[in-house]
């Protein structure tokens, strides 16, 4: 690559070979080429660290902020570890001429939603450069992983279940409902998942894999998980759930609702003979009420099938599954 453009920031194929291309080649750590929602590290017990960066547009949308979205995203990505989140740093970048008073309700969604998943904002850092009013966000997190939990994306086994937490879409739909002007009625589902988590780790429940389903969607994180597990994912169209709004919209649009982004939504792999108490502890959960399986993981039928993700399509017919290729919608966290 000789510049970066903007399918760099699409969570798809181009991003994994920036990624790998880049950063991982050069910083040459174990424990980064996990390529995981973030790192276990061990420290005065077994810890778990992520950062990420928060760049939305617009700022506010319907169902959140930039401010709710930064706490939600780090505290969700120490979650998919099965860690419980602690604390959180904060970076803000703010562009000449950001409005005050919307840095002020942004800063108090932070640290309502922080409240809200229980984690404390300790240290931050402000900087001020040249532009036009933008504001951008980078945080880094920290939780403690309980004894005996080891949740990655490599444990994924062959009979185990796939749960999706709730509707996949929401998020996606409702940045590019603003941007586009279209009125609707949708609203993004950002929203912290320590609850939910929380209480499968509580229960004992023998969970393999975790991931937010982010920016490629839900069909480039269980196709990124077939392949880390080197088995064969199979679902079924019919039982995605999806908003009907959102569908709709969908369908206006000419949109998949596999490949649109989420930020409050997860995936669970689970062995299948626990599932159906998984899906209701999720369901008990604060933000799982849609929770339902979605399909297996299987045994693959042959070599084209290892690493691959496979839609059962409502007609009967079998649709192999990529990692997203292209823009998708950009800025969307």
């Amino acid at each position: 690559m000789d510049k970066i453009i903007m399918e760099h920031g699409s969570g798809g194929r181009a991003t994994g070979e920036l990624i790998r291309d880049i950063f991982e080649s050069q910083f040459n750590s174990d424990v980064l080429s996990e390529m995981e929602d973030a790192a276990v590290v061990p420290g005065s017990g077994t810890i778990a660290m992520t950062t990420d960066s928060f760049v939305v547009t617009p700022l506010e949308f319907p169902g959140g902020d930039i401010g709710r979205l930064c706490i939600c995203g780090t505290v969700n990505d120490l979650c998919m570890r099965g860690a419980v989140p602690k604390y959180i740093t904060c970076g803000f970048i703010l562009e000449e001429g950001a409005d005050v008073a919307l840095l002020r309700r942004l800063v108090k969604s932070m640290a309502e939603t922080a409240e809200e998943a229980g984690v404390k904002i300790v240290a931050g850092d402000t900087k001020v450069i040249e532009g036009n009013g933008g504001i951008y966000i980078n945080t880094a997190g920290v939780g403690f992983i309980p004894d005996g939990v080891d949740i990655k994306a490599k444990n994924a086994t062959v009979g185990d279940a796939i749960i999706v937490s709730g509707n996949v879409g929401d998020h996606h739909a409702t940045v590019l409902s603003q941007r586009m002007g279209i009125k609707n009625n949708i609203k993004s589902d950002n929203a912290p998942l320590q609850d939910m988590v929380g209480n499968l780790v509580k229960a004992k429940m023998p969970v393999h894999v975790l991931r937010d389903v982010t920016r490629g969607g839900l069909g480039t994180v269980l196709k990124e998980l077939a392949l880390s597990s080197n088995t064969c994912f199979e679902i079924e169209q019919d039982k995605l759930p999806v908003d009907p709004q959102v569908e709709s919209f969908c369908g206006l649009l000419g949109l998949d609702p596999l490949y649109m982004g989420n930020e409050g939504k997860m995936v669970a792999i689970v062995p299948e003979e626990c599932a159906n108490e998984c899906v209701d502890i999720i369901k008990s959960s604060k933000y799982g009420q849609d929770a339902c399986i979605i399909g297996y993981v299987n045994e693959p039928g042959d070599d084209s099938e290892k690493g691959s993700l496979i839609l059962k399509t409502r007609i009967g017919g079998r649709r192999f599954i990529d990692i997203l290729q292209g823009e998708g919608l950009p800025r969307i966290c």
